[in-house]
């Protein structure tokens, strides 16, 4: 039996096209500030083991080739070698609930005058609530972790599970359009390359390019169904807060 694809309406992609891209950039606002990376020195992390250890570690105690599928786009030898010299020095788990909190105390630092955290964070539960978890193993492993009880605590970590969730629904994205997690790489980061792990250098054809664009519309297609679940008027507010907690970020 052929399933049509799911689709959303007009009004739907362009509440998406406005506030994904915001979200991925701010969701990942706290990850090298001073302050986080301290608390990753404290516990004897260094930069790039705190990246890996921390935002993996919500993911348990797990073999490298867990946290490569899970996080995409890196080259899983670069995976394998910080993950496991990371976890060596501390628990997995024990790094992801640190991680949350060094992103917690990053809204604090820069989220309390922001005058609309309450609104963003009763709209960005009920999209975390009635995301579909199946295929989305970091978003679902960051989404069942304890949220601070402050505004501005609560915001910034919910503003990194969002993060996740456009994610992970990427990687489905990607895959389901044909294309390997390093190609796609290099399609949406073609400077980066070194970052990620990879040496060689390689120039995505224009077939790969069109795979990339059809790996965003999946994207979009799965996270839709969460956010259809705001009203009209909750959308207008959740695109007016996720612009002021940008602005409080960059300030």
């Amino acid at each position: 039996m052929y399933l049509a694809p799911m689709t959303h309406d007009d009004a739907l992609q362009t509440f998406l096209d406005t506030v994904c891209p915001v979200i991925q950039k701010d969701g990942s606002a706290f990850y090298f500030t001073p302050a986080s990376l301290a608390k990753g020195e404290a516990v004897g992390l260094d930069r790039g083991q705190w990246y890996f250890l921390g935002r993996g570690g919500v993911l348990g105690d797990v073999e490298p080739a867990v946290v490569t599928a899970a996080f995409g786009f890196f080259n899983p030898a670069i995976v394998a070698m910080v993950w496991n010299a990371a976890k060596a020095k501390l628990a997995p788990r024990a790094a992801g609930t640190l991680f949350m909190a060094a992103c917690a105390d990053h809204g604090r630092a820069t989220l309390a005058g922001a005058g609309s955290l309450a609104v963003f964070v009763a709209a960005a539960e009920k999209v975390v609530a009635a995301a579909e978890v199946d295929g989305l193993s970091l978003f679902a492993a960051v989404a069942a972790e304890p949220l601070a009880e402050d505004l501005p605590g609560r915001a910034m970590q919910l503003v990194a599970v969002l993060r996740e969730l456009r994610g992970s629904a990427h990687l489905v994205g990607v895959r389901a359009a044909g294309l390997s997690a390093k190609v796609a790489h290099f399609v949406s980061r073609p400077d980066d390359g070194r970052m990620f792990g990879y040496s060689d250098a390689f120039e995505p054809t224009d077939a790969d390019r069109a795979a990339m664009v059809e790996a965003e519309a999946i994207t979009d297609r799965i996270v839709a169904p969460a956010y259809a679940v705001l009203t009209e008027a909750e959308r207008a507010e959740f695109v007016a807060a996720v612009h002021e907690i940008h602005a409080a970020l960059a300030a």
